[in-house]
Parts: structure tokens; C-alpha cells; sequence
């Protein structure tokens, strides 16, 4: 079921055009979704609440890489979009090679653009593509309290701290 809610662009296009047509919302949210967290999950459902019908964005494993750095995405793509089309919330997915939504939105052309708290209605990057055909853009989710690279940051501690403490414990042992 989850590989039946992954679509190319085009495929994606068609689809919206079908909901569209039989009077569905669409709503449109992106994101590189590494490392799939409570915030991501809030933040999906927020943005389906606006609409009828969900299609979601994920970034291609080089867009993440050129916007997180080198080390990033931890998860790759095909993984992260599996699992983003695995949510009840969702009823499309697709990949984006872009740095930025905003082709895809002029494509797509959905009636809501969620994004998440950690933007402002005034400093969504493509606030102006959506305003151009007639959209609007939501803010969407949680406060921003969760973050991938804060995981990661916890998870590298953990891994320091539990080799440090086995270090300790040979000590130990060897009296």
C-alpha cells in the first residue's frame, strides 16, 4: 500500500488534477524528513487538517546534502519516502531534486502550502509562487522543539558516553 502513494511529478500531476476535479483541497507540505520524528508526524497531520487531500514533498538525498552538509541525509531517499508514504496523514508522496519547492508548487499548484513553525506566513521562501496562482500558505505543527540534527547531536552523545563508560568498567575489571 505505501509504494502505491509514491509518485513521479508528472503522476503526482495527474492525481491532483483527478482530486481537484472532484472537489478535494489539495494541500501541499515538503521536507527532507531525515530521521522521522515526533515534530515531522505533527507537523504532516497539522498540514492534512487543512485540506482534503495531502501530497508531500521530500528532498532528494543531493538537495539534503546541499542544505545539512556533508554527513547528511542519514537516511536515504528511497527509505525516507517509503516511510513519509507510510503516514495515514499522507496520500501522495513524491521526490524533489530542487533546493526549493517552488517549481514543484507552480506545477502542482495546491490550495494550501503548509510549513512548519519554524517559519512565519512573511518568510516562507516560496510564499510568493503560491500567492501568484491564487494559494495560501499555512503555518502548520508544533513549536519547533524537535529537530533531526539536535537527534543526531543526542545520539553521538549517547554513543561517546557509552564507550567512555565501557572504557571505564575494563578499567575496572582489570583492577
Amino acid at each position: 500500500m505505501t509504494a502505491e502513494k509514491i509518485f513521479t511529478l508528472q503522476q503526482l500531476l495527474v492525481l491532483a488534477r483527478k482530486q481537484r476535479a472532484g472537489g478535494k483541497q489539495i494541500v501541499f507540505a515538503n521536507g527532507a524528513f531525515d530521521l522521522l520524528h515526533a515534530g515531522h508526524v505533527r507537523y504532516l497531520e497539522a498540514a492534512r487538517r487543512e485540506g482534503d487531500w495531502l501530497a508531500v514533498g521530500v528532498n532528494s538525498d543531493d538537495s539534503v546534502r546541499r542544505a545539512k552538509g556533508r554527513g547528511r541525509p542519514i537516511v536515504p531517499q528511497a527509505e525516507r519516502i517509503e516511510i513519509v508514504a507510510a503516514l495515514a496523514c499522507v496520500d501522495a508522496a513524491v521526490l524533489f531534486e530542487e533546493d526549493s519547492p517552488a517549481s514543484l508548487l507552480a506545477k502542482l499548484q495546491p490550495d494550501v502550502h503548509a510549513k512548519g513553525t519554524d517559519y512565519t506566513a512573511e518568510s516562507v521562501p516560496e510564499r510568493e509562487v503560491v500567492k501568484r496562482y491564487g494559494g495560501r500558505t499555512a503555518i502548520v505543527g508544533d513549536p519547533k522543539d524537535h529537530a533531526t540534527t539536535d537527534l543526531i547531536e543526542t545520539i553521538k552523545l549517547s554513543a561517546v558516553s557509552s564507550h567512555l563508560s565501557q572504557r571505564k568498567t575494563k578499567r575496572k575489571a582489570k583492577g
